[in-house]
């Protein structure tokens, strides 16, 4: 990766990759894998130091987190928790030193098994693992400690765990105020702070309590609250907390940080999908992939890609399909695969499950192929430096 220019940041099931596009977005090329090939639920990158951090593992490795400041030329392992191969290693020799194994202690233990989230904001490191809950390093990624507001929630004896597991998989700064944070945990819903991670407050309560009217699905809203299964979340730049998201039944705003959250899905061909994206500049300007149901395959509608777009804070939507699959599209896009710049126009990215990238350089007016054949895409982020 150039140390100038837009490079997307690709977690998959397969190791970490970087798509180069340059200054001005073409000409991509791929580079990897990283991180040792291990499976990489996200990514985020440092725009005024173009350091980078990636963030995984699974039951059989443990959790870890990898960063480079070298442009990803190389990567440092911070591994945090243990997996199966390290039981497997204490009690074979020859396994252990085909692996290289160490038996120092993890900082961990067996916590937890994933690194589901990373967020860079205000000179901290944040991380989400998998069972739910949050880490924080002061130190670019070294050292970790857990934010024990959050573990010690009144409610965390009740989250359920949604498809993936009980996942925190959503972290979203304020721009400004380095106390203020949202969360997004599968399948607990959205919690808030606002004194540094001291003290969480659970925010999902619904604006209309008629919403749950007729609805039996077991995500949808009930009993004045919107669905706890949060898959994808982000905060509206300017002024107040807008935020968005998408969860397991539709597409919801909120336009007082949570507090209170009003039904957008309709106009939508399904309540179903993972991912929303916000404009850079315009609040009311996002994006979402629709998929055809959570038990009927999880593919595009009809088997016909197409992304989504309101202008109008989710009052009405737009199919964009120029460029995109139009006949036997069975691709799945997941919570963390689609990102974009803040270049104007801004661009938009997705990764899907069968290994394409997909690129609009218009606001979703168009569409290109961008990469092709990885592995499944996990994750799809930005990191823009000119």
């Amino acid at each position: 990766m150039s140390s100038t220019g837009l490079a997307l940041l690709v977690g998959t099931t397969k190791g970490a990759f970087l798509i180069s596009g340059g200054s001005d977005r073409s000409g991509w090329t791929v580079k990897g894998p990283f991180c040792d090939g291990w499976p990489i639920n996200h990514m985020v990158g440092d725009p005024q130091t173009g350091q980078l951090w990636a963030g995984g593992g699974g039951d059989w490795s443990g959790a870890a987190i990898w960063n480079s400041d070298d442009h990803g030329e190389t990567w440092n392992r911070v591994r945090l928790t243990k997996g199966s191969m390290d039981d497997w290693a204490a009690n074979d020799a020859e396994f252990a030193a085909m692996i290289d194994w160490s038996d120092e202690p993890l900082p961990f233990a067996d916590q937890f098994s994933q690194i589901w989230s990373l967020c860079h904001a205000h000179g901290k490191l944040y991380a989400g693992v998998k069972p739910a809950g949050l880490l924080v390093s002061e130190d670019g990624g070294n050292n970790w400690k857990r934010n024990d507001g959050l573990d010690n929630h009144p409610s965390a004896g009740s989250w359920t765990p949604g498809a993936a597991g009980l996942v925190l998989h959503t972290i979203v700064p304020h721009p400004e105020n380095p106390d203020k944070l949202w969360i997004g945990i599968s399948a607990a819903g959205v919690f808030a702070t606002e004194d540094g991670g001291v003290t969480w407050e659970r925010r999902n309560r619904l604006s209309n309590a008629g919403e749950c009217a007729d609805h039996d699905h077991p995500a949808a809203p009930r009993d004045g609250e919107i669905g706890h299964c949060i898959h994808n979340m982000m905060r509206a730049p300017g002024g107040g907390d807008l935020l968005y998201q998408q969860n397991h039944h539709g597409v919801w705003r909120s336009a007082d940080g949570g507090r209170s959250w009003d039904n957008k899905t309709e106009g939508l061909p399904s309540t179903f999908g993972f991912p929303i994206r916000v404009h850079p500049r315009d609040p009311e300007t996002i994006w979402t992939l629709p998929l055809n149901g959570d038990s009927a395959g999880r593919f595009p509608p009809e088997a016909s890609a197409a992304v989504w777009r309101s202008r109008d804070g989710g009052q009405s939507w737009q199919a964009l399909r120029n460029g995109l699959p139009q006949e036997s599209c069975f691709f799945t896009v997941l919570r963390q695969a689609m990102a974009g710049d803040g270049r104007d126009p801004a661009g938009i990215y997705f990764g899907t499950n069968s290994g394409s990238v997909f690129a609009s350089l218009d606001e979703g007016d168009n569409w290109q192929e961008i990469a092709r054949h990885l592995p499944t895409v996990l994750c799809v982020e930005v990191l823009d430096r000119g």
